[in-house]
């Protein structure tokens, strides 16, 4: 593959707001396919989407460890070990260095690979019902604060705060929108159109969606959506009511607790939320 390929497909990737991570053979010793300078780009699930790093065997096992800084946003160099079976068995019963990789090939060669992760922006999108909202201005001071780009859908709002990107048109069709699949939505319609923005959502594969009410109106709301139709693996994936379990009162607060829960996600982390807690309680009572 030419170099002109290679970038195309990064390129794709990045528009599509596809984590990837790019792999790059930085040093070699002995007997091994891979030479200085060969490179791989990597998706999410691990495949190896172009370019290559010395044969399928490798190849494998670089993967794995591209998936691991993909989760945690941070690059590291790995030293692969092309050992004779008896020597890569004794050694990784001896050896627990995670970014060493000792695989059972016959070509007695080492090699060192580079491994970048590229995170697309991370974006959170809310979507309001219009007039004067105190928890939609703090959750775009925090998100920008948190180094989120912050898009409001709203028809009219009154803000204090001004996001990276407002929508307002009176008819705007959200789902017209071109959501990413790192995008964190929270819906802040109050009731008016809440079904029928989350309906609108689930055509979308999304990292978070949050909605905001009280608990029995949340469950209302989820409701009308099933009876809608809606899917139930998309239904049981909405956080209603958003936001962490810290005892949140004030709009600050209570954006808190959402970007807190937001975080979270974005890492792959769990928080306690309220319905965890009420279901802890009603087992000690």
């Amino acid at each position: 593959m030419g170099q002109a390929q290679f970038v195309d497909v990064m390129n794709g990737l990045v528009l599509r707001g596809e984590p990837f991570a790019v792999a790059t053979v930085v040093k070699i010793e002995g007997s091994v396919q891979g030479k200085v300078g060969f490179k791989a780009v990597i998706s999410k699930e691990g495949e190896v989407l172009c370019g290559f790093l010395g044969g399928s065997c490798p190849e494998s096992a670089i993967a794995e460890a591209a998936k691991e800084t993909l989760s945690s946003g941070t690059p590291k160099t790995v030293r692969v070990f092309l050992e004779k079976v008896e020597d890569a068995v004794g050694t990784m019963v001896t050896d627990r260095n995670e970014d060493e990789i000792h695989l059972e090939t016959n070509c007695g060669g080492k090699m060192e690979v580079f491994i970048e992760p590229y995170l697309p922006h991370q974006r959170i999108v809310l979507i309001g019902r219009g007039g004067k909202n105190d928890l939609e201005d703090a959750l775009i001071r925090l998100g920008k604060g948190l180094d989120f780009e912050v898009i409001v859908i709203d028809h009219s709002p009154v803000l204090s705060e001004k996001p990276d990107l407002l929508l307002d048109d009176l008819d705007y069709d959200i789902a017209s929108f071109r959501f990413l699949e790192s995008d964190s939505v929270i819906v802040l319609t109050h009731g008016e159109r809440d079904a029928d923005v989350l309906q609108a959502l689930s055509g979308f594969k999304l990292r978070y969606i949050g909605l905001f009410g009280s608990r029995l109106r949340t469950n209302e709301v989820l409701v009308a959506l099933r009876g809608k139709g809606a899917d139930e693996k998309f239904v049981s994936s909405i956080r209603a009511p958003v936001g962490a379990d810290i005892g949140a009162r004030t709009p600050s607060e209570i954006a808190l607790s959402i970007m807190a829960e937001v975080v979270a996600t974005k890492y792959g982390k769990l928080v306690f939320r309220k319905e965890a807690r009420a279901a802890q309680e009603g087992l000690r009572s």
